[in-house]
């Protein structure tokens, strides 16, 4: 897929959601969801090892991107927005991928109505095991602002020096340098003062989005998914780890095993961001998703 994307803006009663197009109607359907403090546009080296004639969609989840920072910012209701953009985009048999939370507001889409997707492609999509969502006093910080996301850096003069101040780190310097490149590029907004850029993903969205992860159980829809699924994961997190880390998987090791039609790939040379890593594996996976 070499041409770039169009932009569309769709206006739902509570919030304005961002999504970008590639390819033309009546191709094979493609929707393409990222991760938490990501965008759509970090998805642009996996669609461009994409067939030309597929119809391929990438959104911008609320608090991300070009979408509209509108509250509230947790999984339950990125699960409900994602679920109108299949509605709103018609989706019939198309190839659903998330990774992340992205994973995760594709399964619950999934979930709720059949006809948008006929396979999954869920990359680390960090949904837990079942018996986590039971707990209630998981939290490890009192508030959002208490969270050390909360304080990340939001404001850079241009886009190149938020390359410079990110490229030596991790884990943007294990990514593919075109990924990276996107992700700075389309990551940053004019400010609103006029001077320089900021995140288009705000330290307390991000924040946010960490602390309600485990409000989202969506163990009851699951089992309502009756098309293939991949689960694609790193290695697991150490169990005991006080500390997020991003190196290895947040995602149940099992969960493949819950899904009718659940297939498990591990890949222990690669961490959470698969996505980033590896953008031709993540493409072979999804072409041979077409044929499932």
């Amino acid at each position: 897929m070499s041409q770039s994307p169009r932009q569309h803006t769709i206006q739902y009663p509570d919030v304005e959601l961002c999504v970008f197009e590639w390819g033309r109607p009546g191709g094979q359907q493609v929707l393409l969801v990222h991760a938490t403090g990501f965008h759509a546009r970090c998805w642009d080296q996996v669609v461009a090892k994409l067939p030309e004639d597929w119809h391929i969609y990438a959104v911008d989840m609320r608090g991300h991107g070009r979408s509209a920072n509108t509250e509230p910012f947790t999984w339950e209701q990125f699960g409900k927005d994602l679920l109108r953009v299949c509605q709103t985009l018609d989706l019939h048999d198309a190839i659903g991928v998330g990774h992340s939370m992205g994973g995760h507001c594709v399964t619950h889409a999934a979930g709720h109505d059949a006809k948008f997707f006929k396979h999954l492609l869920l990359i680390d999509p960090v949904i837990f095991a079942p018996d986590l969502y039971q707990e209630r006093n998981h939290q490890q910080f009192a508030s959002v602002h208490d969270h050390p996301v909360a304080r990340r850096r939001a404001h850079f003069s241009s886009v190149a020096e938020m390359r410079e101040r990110f490229a030596d780190r991790m884990p943007y310097k294990i990514w593919q340098p075109s990924v990276f490149d996107d992700y700075c590029e389309f990551g940053l907004l004019p400010a609103t003062d006029g001077e320089g850029f900021d995140l288009a993903c705000p330290g307390y969205v991000e924040a946010s989005i960490y602390m309600g992860n485990f409000d989202a159980n969506l163990y009851t829809l699951i089992p309502k998914v009756q098309v293939p699924v991949v689960v694609m994961r790193a290695n697991p997190r150490d169990p005991d780890s006080q500390e997020m880390d991003f190196s290895a998987s947040p995602t149940w090791p099992e969960l493949a095993t819950q899904f009718p039609r659940g297939q498990d790939v591990h890949l222990p040379d690669l961490t959470h961001f698969i996505a980033m890593q590896d953008t031709q594996l993540v493409a072979d996976f999804i072409r041979a998703g077409a044929d499932s």
